[in-house]
């Protein structure tokens, strides 16, 4: 892990969170529980239901649910973490050295600190939280200024523009201009 700093996750109230993370957590138990019903529906079916077959059933629900799980992502000053069901990822924003954008199926954005920290998370949660942006845009600044970050420009201008693309769009919605 990292130095023990006050700021950092377990030290004080992080300064922002995942908003939409509950919605995809239950998502994420409801696709579990829906394959779950319907294999064990299918298996009662057809007359094969048994206590093995329904614990084999469970067990490919849960995996299901952990492979859906959403992992937590909070946000304070100088840190940002990514929290899933088995490990906790840190990074300090504020010694960032790669920023970096993954494409594929699902895009991901790669932060690496100086101290070897590494969070990939999805470029929709910092769109979705204005103050986990702003955690991290503070600590990408602190880090430009000390000349750790060297590149990364790119993926953090995208991403910038379209949080206030889609903010201004919101604004405009809100006063009914848009």
């Amino acid at each position: 892990m990292l130095l023990s700093l006050p700021g950092q996750p377990g030290h004080g109230e992080p300064g922002g969170r995942d908003r939409n993370r509950l919605s995809e957590l239950r998502s994420a138990f409801w696709c579990a529980a829906g394959l779950l019903t319907c294999m064990l529906l299918v298996d009662l079916a057809n007359g094969t239901l048994a206590h093995w077959r329904a614990l084999c059933w469970t067990a490919v629900a849960l995996a299901l649910f952990a492979v859906l799980y959403p992992p937590r992502v909070s946000a304070g000053e100088g840190w940002l973490a990514s929290r899933g069901p088995v490990r906790t990822c840190v990074v300090r924003t504020d010694l960032l050295v790669l920023v970096r954008r993954s494409d594929g199926m699902s895009p991901r954005l790669v932060l690496r600190d100086a101290l070897g920290g590494r969070v990939e998370l999805d470029p929709e949660v910092l769109t979705a939280n204005p103050l986990l942006w702003h955690r991290l845009e503070q600590g990408v600044g602190r880090s430009r200024e000390r000349g750790l970050l060297r590149c990364g420009a790119a993926p953090l201008r995208e991403l910038a523009e379209r949080i206030d693309h889609d903010g201004a769009r919101a604004v405009f919605q809100a006063s009914g201009l848009g």
